[in-house]
């Protein structure tokens, strides 16, 4: 009898420490980053809603502990921080802590920073409404410094695999003549050129506002390089113009480049390429006049363009010129539709350095980026179609974190 009496006193006191007590407690350096971190993490318990866990460090494992954070039973779990810990099931059921300082005890408005490694214990105590403490074993830790960042490495399989077909591409680029849609507005080039030629007048090439770092310019600026090559072969007039010096500078270089190779560098002239003002609406006006007064037989926009697009459409529209422009301005697209006989929409102005060339390398990165736009394109709809199900595989691979 006495040794039942003693169960029965064991089992009622223990148990409901035990079911109170934090569960899989543990303790870990915080994963992908620099080191001056850690992480706790234990098992969700069915708590009452006003219970908290309290979470202490200290840097001996005899104490004392210092507290770090109040954590709610319905807070910090496991899900809300996905990339770190992904996306399984349990990490529904599981809270975690990352710790990177904790209070000074000797100054409440000073915080000392966790030291990369160095031995840390830490301690999680469940707290009940009653004042009834629970604490969990004291756990070792320290914090190092990760090598690689594995939340990125989604990024990095699809950036590989992306570039592997763009090189692939540009392989097959080299053996074989690949096709490309045909663009009207970059077949028509030829043609203004050639009536330009005819007519005796010039071939004015208009830059847009933005300087070299943005990616119009820098598709205009190729395109700039074969236009100069034709006017060059052709004998036309050319002029280039700019609103930013460093675009001005590198169009001098290119067209001084474009008429050394087509065999006419004695047509080259600094004067052709020029800067008519650096303000906006200053250099449309300029360039209004000019297309007045000397009525250029094509005009050729090229880049990104802002409100002076209408104005110089317009104006060119007036005279008589043939007109093609391409922007990725998509608010200035309408205008230049309404006003121009060619228009280059979005990516086909940074396709038509390409089409123009038929370089290799140009075609295969166009080819390969369009294989991987097909990729996407296939996956978005693949992933719609699984998380409709309800499977969110995809969606999760293409999580950029």
């Amino acid at each position: 009898m006495r040794y039942i009496l003693l169960s029965l006193t064991i089992l009622f006191f223990v148990v409901p420490t035990q079911a109170q007590q934090p569960t899989n407690v543990q303790a870990m350096d915080t994963p992908n980053d620099a080191g001056k971190s850690i992480t706790v993490t234990w098992k969700r318990s069915n708590l009452p809603p006003s219970a908290i866990y309290k979470v202490a460090i200290s840097e001996s494992q005899s104490g004392p502990f210092l507290p770090i954070a109040d954590i709610k039973p319905t807070e910090n779990l496991m899900s809300k921080d996905a990339a770190t810990f992904g996306h399984g099931a349990e990490t529904s059921q599981t809270h975690f802590l990352k710790v990177s300082e904790y209070t000074d005890p000797n100054d409440a408005e000073k915080k000392i920073a966790i030291e990369t490694d160095k031995t840390y214990y830490v301690q999680v105590t469940t707290q009940l409404p009653s004042g009834q403490t629970f604490p969990s074993d004291i756990l070792p830790i320290q914090a190092f410094e990760n090598l690689f960042n594995n939340t990125k490495t989604n990024n990095f399989i699809l950036g590989t695999v992306f570039s592997i077909i763009i090189l692939i591409a540009i392989y097959m680029a080299r053996r074989r003549e690949m096709y490309i849609r045909r663009i009207a507005g970059l077949e028509a080039i030829d043609e203004a050129l050639g009536r330009a030629t005819e007519m005796g007048k010039s071939v004015l090439f208009v830059h847009g506002l933005t300087g070299m770092g943005h990616v119009s310019t820098i598709a205009s600026v190729n395109i700039l390089s074969q236009i100069a090559r034709r006017t060059a072969e052709f004998n036309t007039e050319l002029k280039v113009a700019n609103r930013d010096p460093v675009v001005m500078a590198v169009s001098q270089e290119v067209v001084k480049e474009s008429y050394l190779n087509a065999g006419r560098p004695d047509a080259y002239n600094d004067d052709m390429v020029f800067l008519a003002a650096t303000e906006q609406f200053s250099y449309a006006a300029a360039l209004d006049g000019m297309m007045v007064r000397e009525k250029p037989a094509a005009n050729i926009m090229m880049g990104y363009f802002y409100a002076e697009s209408l104005l110089l459409a317009e104006t060119g529209a007036s005279t008589g010129a043939i007109q093609i422009a391409g922007t990725d301005s998509y608010t200035q697209l309408p205008f230049f539709i309404t006003t121009c006989d060619y228009t280059l929409m979005g990516e086909e102005l940074y396709a038509a350095s390409a089409y123009l060339a038929r370089e290799p390398k140009l075609l295969g990165s166009l080819k390969g980026m369009d294989i991987g736009k097909a990729f996407l394109l296939f996956a978005l709809l693949f992933g719609t179609l699984f998380a409709t199900l309800g499977n969110q595989t995809l969606t999760h691979i293409f999580t950029a974190y």
